[in-house]
């Protein structure tokens, strides 16, 4: 039997090539809307992170989540994604 083949993907963090699985998906939907995609097939511009928090803090201080989603991203918009990606704690206000 032939290995099937494995999609790859580019961390926009790390810049690295990891399985499509390894990483999460953040999407701009074509309303403008910045979101995580956990299934990984909406529709929009996606980019791909690991899921470590250096590479989150590494794609904001490099502003390479706005340029590759082709949109500035607001503060909460941010917010929302360290708390979706696990990195803030939601109890603390």
């Amino acid at each position: 039997m032939r290995q099937k083949k494995v999609p790859q993907r580019m961390c926009v963090g790390c810049r690295e090539m990891k399985p499509k699985k390894e990483l999460i998906r953040i999407v701009r939907t074509p309303d403008g809307e910045v979101i995580l995609d956990s299934t990984g097939k909406k529709s929009g511009r996606g980019v791909y992170l690991c899921p470590e928090k250096e590479c989150l803090v590494k794609a904001l201080k490099g502003k390479l989540l706005e340029k590759n989603l082709q949109q500035p991203i607001s503060e909460e918009i941010i917010e929302r994604l360290k708390v979706g990606l696990g990195y803030v704690d939601q109890s603390k206000g």
